[in-house]
């Protein structure tokens, strides 16, 4: 899956998950330094900081009103996952080594799908773009227009989708 590609969504009767796969040009290590360290995972997220890298650890979502929300770590094997709380949802990174980089997998799983959720993937869709180009050395000059596209072509998956 390139950067143009949409997520693979899936539903059953457990919910639906949302997966995402990149393909980079850097190690493991330089992409689990994106997701775990706070100086680099403020660069593609800035409402998100971990707290505590373990499991049972905790993430927290800035609100933005002066409140956080806490994320729970529920997986966490160093250079290879990271699954975490995200409200009732989950949020999981996978890493796998390949011989030019490495692959990232995020597999966000959603309890309920509501009117919200296309936002929140077309979302998660850009967050990869970021962080793929900040690894790269590149910077993207507008995630908003980056999102409105995506926006418009997952809203379109999941009405699709609720119509069966």
């Amino acid at each position: 899956m390139n950067s143009n590609e949409l997520a693979v969504v899936e539903q059953d009767e457990q919910g639906t998950r949302v997966r995402f796969v990149r393909h980079l040009k850097q190690p493991v290590e330089k992409v689990w330094a994106a997701l775990t360290e706070n100086d680099q995972l403020k660069q593609w997220f800035a409402e998100l900081r971990v707290e505590d890298l373990r499991e049972g650890g905790v993430i927290s979502f800035d609100m933005q009103d002066g409140t956080y929300e806490k994320f729970e770590i529920l997986e966490l094997k160093p250079l290879s996952v990271l699954e975490y709380t995200w409200a009732e949802d989950r949020v999981r990174f996978e890493l796998y080594p390949e011989p030019q980089g490495c692959r990232l997998v995020l597999i966000e799983t959603i309890v309920r799908v509501t009117d919200h959720t296309p936002k929140d993937v077309a979302g998660w869709d850009v967050c990869l773009d970021v962080i793929e180009a900040l690894l790269d050395g590149r910077t993207i000059a507008s995630r908003k227009d980056i999102w409105e596209g995506k926006y418009e072509q997952y809203r379109n998956r999941f009405a699709e989708l609720s119509q069966g």
